[in-house]
């Protein structure tokens, strides 16, 4: 049984909560993924519905709204990239240079779905900058900042470079034994639609 996603911050319509490493952020098909954040999430708050999601094995800030209004309109800010987020998560090996950026266009992998790549012809523009924090052992811990919310954007971009993220069964090397993906998304910040007044939201890493 998963942990259940812990509330972090209500306010005026709007919901924070921290998602568990393993858990769906909405339904999948059939019944044996029907457990997922939204589902208990409605548990305790049933009208609050889904602004962006997470992959599964990606833990960290989820914000939800509690009317179709305030989705609708914290989805348009979503899209167009108002709301500044960051993921911290620990990489194999060490990038070159202290910061960076990774422009690589991506699509899906239609016979391999969920898998995504990178594809310089028919992929969507996609934007991913990084920082790193520290290495060890090494492995290095990277501060990532989406620019585009692409599906499995910084896990693609990552192994990309040749850097995948530690615990990655999907895209990371047969060898790595980690039992979780080291993906975490760590903050959110974004002006309330409703107070207009800025909002920081924070999760530390739990890794």
């Amino acid at each position: 049984m998963q942990d259940n996603p812990r509330e972090l911050w209500s306010k005026a319509g709007l919901l924070a909560v921290d998602k568990p490493a393993g858990l769906l952020t909405v339904p999948g098909r059939g019944p044996d993924k029907a457990d997922c954040l939204i589902a208990r999430v409605q548990e305790q708050h049933p009208t609050a519905l889904i602004i962006h999601r997470l992959d599964q094995p990606t833990s960290g800030l989820v914000l939800l709204a509690l009317n179709s209004e305030l989705q609708r309109e914290m989805s348009m800010r979503f899209a167009r990239r108002e709301v500044r987020k960051r993921y911290e998560a620990w990489v194999h090996g060490t990038p070159a240079g202290a910061q960076g950026e990774i422009d690589l266009p991506l699509i899906t992998d239609w016979p391999n779905r969920p898998r995504q790549q990178v594809d310089m012809e028919l992929g969507k523009p996609s934007l991913t900058r990084w920082q790193a924090l520290e290495t060890v052992e090494g492995r290095t811990r990277l501060a990532l900042y989406p620019v585009t919310g692409r599906t499995h954007q910084l896990r693609v971009h990552l192994a990309a470079i040749g850097h995948p993220i530690v615990g990655d069964a999907l895209y990371g090397t047969d060898s790595d034994r980690e039992p979780r993906l080291l993906l975490h998304a760590t903050d959110l910040a974004f002006e309330h639609p409703v107070e207009e007044e800025a909002v920081s939201l924070r999760s530390p890493a739990p890794f």
